[in-house]
């Protein structure tokens, strides 16, 4: 039977739940969810209580992710942005690891779901709004209204409002695509060295050390995904840090 690249994805309960109409599944989707969280938890836990003098490497990681969110955060946002440090740190491990872990076989991507990216998405914007009434009130309305001639905000703040709006969007499907092409590429390489070394059995076994091919191609293109998984958790965090210190700082630092 031919390999199916988008099974995959496929969220399958686990433990079947349904109250009333609605399906509560226990799904794989929500088990890696709970992995993910188990292992940050873990990890942090061993890297915090960790004081040697000469740090361990789980010692030393942990404040290098440590330093790196308060480094990002400081240059997008400020040191008034390092009150929402904890919120931008655990997207940012929530992310990168769902996107790590994704890559062990028989796993699964939990940033691969639409649903899981727009919803961490929806809870950025949801922040910034809130964020921007509680520090501005009403005038955080002034960040649809850019330093422009009279006739010209007539156009620009409908764009501004739109350009707002589909943050969401943006911030969630540049998420998901990324990890959904990757593995998907990966998958359908993976069939191709299947299907070549299977031919080493039939009549024309020439066809087999073609598979080493995308054998090659897999190692190269899984390496690449290590960097995807690194490079899209921190593009989601500092994205995430950008729109709060607008909320912070409205067109200060535009």
């Amino acid at each position: 039977m031919a390999m199916n690249p988008m099974a995959q994805f496929a969220v399958k309960p686990l433990v079947p739940l349904h109250i009333g109409h609605y399906d509560v599944s226990f799904t794989n989707q929500a088990l890696w969810m709970f992995i993910v969280l188990g292992v940050a938890s873990v990890f942090l836990y061993v890297a915090a209580t960790s004081r040697n003098l000469v740090p361990t490497r789980m010692q030393s990681l942990g404040e290098l992710w440590y330093e790196f969110t308060a480094d990002m955060i400081r240059s997008a946002a400020g040191e008034a942005g390092m009150k929402f440090f904890p919120f931008i740190f655990a997207i940012f491990v929530f992310v990168l690891l769902s996107n790590v872990l994704g890559l062990i076989p028989g796993s699964f991507t939990v940033t691969s779901q639409i649903a899981i990216t727009f919803a961490l998405a929806a809870l950025v914007i949801i922040t910034v709004i809130l964020t921007g009434f509680a520090v501005h009130g009403i005038g955080f309305l002034k960040l649809f209204v850019p330093k422009a001639p009279v006739p010209l905000l007539i156009l620009l703040v409908p764009i501004e409002i739109i350009s707002f709006l589909t943050r969401p969007i943006s911030l969630s499907v540049r998420l998901f695509a990324n990890m959904l092409a990757g593995h998907t590429m990966l998958t359908v390489f993976a069939g191709f060295v299947i299907a070549l070394g299977a031919t080493l059995a039939t009549p024309k076994p020439w066809f087999g050390p073609l598979a080493l091919a995308p054998m090659f191609l897999i190692v190269a293109i899984t390496a690449l995904e290590i960097l995807v998984a690194l490079l899209q958790a921190y593009v989601f965090a500092i994205l995430t840090s950008i729109y709060l210190n607008e909320a912070l700082h409205l067109h200060e630092h535009h």
